[in-house]
């Protein structure tokens, strides 16, 4: 289908190398006043050392807490005093360290990401309090269901691969972490031939590359030795149906399935989780809220991970419903259920996916790290339009494909927290 006066308000997106072999990608967007700089690192929690896991995410704490020429406070001050803000994340593929601010503090933003990235002193008694700070951060998971149960599904459905360990990690796991551990990692990961710099707003990929260059031309080009990555294999996932009892008043649910990456499912599947989970009117939100009445939070997911792909559907509900609301999810996903949709769901579900896409751009962040995903999952920038081409294109009967492959290669895993008796 033709979209007619598709505008989509941004430059092209540009990518050079450094010397060092640093990509550096720029998507030039004059409308706005500022720019969202980032410093990506191809390396998340499934590079853990196996009695380290939670350490790419304690390594992005870290980087806060003082260089050789700031301490923790100076860091965060030196942005945010000229009205800018910077934060950090961590996935299980990769860790960023971003900022916004006003373009006239460019070479400011560049100068902090930089020092924070080549010159960390990580000092010993910083170290130990943040150590506190995360064990904070994974009790929080731990007192939130809806949080914790995908993290334990992942670690049931991968229990000998490195996608399977939270990101946190454990209290245990985070109180081994030493400065020589989070040294370590940075000279096998946080060099230029695996990092990439994005920046978005008003400046010019000329400028943007003669400050990364004065930046970021430091850096090691090579890691010191290899890291711990594994590649996906469909025998690396073990199918699971368990419960096990909490403190709640409802039933928490999680089904899923994960299976080797499939470039030919990737748009089909984008739409097909808009299709489940895109909003009031998506299946999932009819079939168990509207309709019967089953829950009032429920939703898909859809993980692209470099080598694997895991859909998750989670939904809260009264323990009498269990039953039958696994039963309304599986029928939804049921490939000649999908592949029967009316022209009016299917022509809803692909305006919801562009409408997402476009006003997902609007959001300086988004734009900054869509640019960025693509080059690490598809090894280049994909511009917009042509996204959007590739889903006008999808039929009912790709999305029923797409659903047909994740039922054949795999099989499907629920996980359910069930309220104590007591709770009731």
């Amino acid at each position: 289908m033709q979209h007619d006066n598709l505008c989509i308000s941004a430059g092209q997106v540009i990518e050079n190398n450094l010397q060092n072999g640093l990509r550096v990608v720029s998507n030039y967007t004059p409308h706005v006043n500022t720019i969202t700089l980032g410093i990506w690192i191809n390396a998340g929690s499934r590079e853990d050392p196996e009695k380290l896991s939670g350490l790419s995410h304690f390594l992005e704490h870290a980087v806060f807490k003082g260089t050789h020429s700031k301490d923790h406070l100076a860091i965060s001050r030196c942005i945010e005093q000229v009205g800018g803000y910077i934060d950090a994340y961590t996935t299980k593929e990769n860790t960023c360290i971003y900022i916004r601010c006003l373009k006239e503090h460019r070479a400011l933003a560049f100068d902090l990401l930089s020092d924070m990235i080549c010159n960390p002193s990580f000092p010993e008694d910083e170290i130990e309090k943040e150590k506190a700070v995360v064990i904070e951060e994974i009790h929080g998971i731990n007192d939130s269901p809806e949080e914790l149960i995908f993290d334990q599904f992942d670690t049931l459905a991968f229990p000998h691969h490195p996608l399977g360990p939270t990101i946190l990690g454990t209290e245990k796991t985070v109180n081994r972490i030493t400065t020589g551990s989070l040294r370590k990692f940075m000279r096998q990961h946080y060099v230029a031939e695996n990092m990439l710099v994005t920046a978005v707003g008003n400046i010019s990929h000329e400028e943007i590359m003669l400050l990364a260059e004065k930046s970021f031309s430091g850096l090691n080009t090579r890691p010191s030795s290899s890291g711990t990555a594994r590649t996906f294999r469909q025998e690396d996932y073990h199918p699971f149906h368990l419960k096990r009892k909490k403190p709640l008043y409802q039933t928490q649910l999680l089904y899923g399935m994960a299976v080797p990456r499939n470039d030919t499912f990737f748009y089909s599947l984008l739409l097909l989780n808009t299709l489940l989970s895109g909003g009031m009117s998506s299946i999932l939100s009819l079939e168990l809220r509207e309709h019967n009445a089953l829950a009032y939070n429920a939703y898909s997911s859809l993980t692209f991970f470099d080598d694997a792909t895991l859909l998750n559907i989670y939904a809260a509900t009264d323990p009498e419903n269990t039953e039958k609301a696994l039963l309304i999810i599986k029928n939804v996903l049921n490939a000649e259920n999908i592949s029967k949709i009316s022209r009016e769901e299917h022509q809803a579900a692909i305006n919801k996916l562009r409408g997402g896409m476009l006003m997902e751009m609007e959001k300086m962040i988004q734009r900054m790290s869509k640019a960025a995903r693509d080059i690490f999952y598809f090894g280049k920038a994909v511009e917009l339009e042509e996204k959007i081409s590739r889903i006008d294109n999808i039929t009912p009967d790709d999305l029923g494909y797409a659903a047909e492959y994740l039922q054949q290669h795999t099989e499907a895993s629920t996980l359910l927290y069930e309220p104590d008796e007591d709770m009731r």
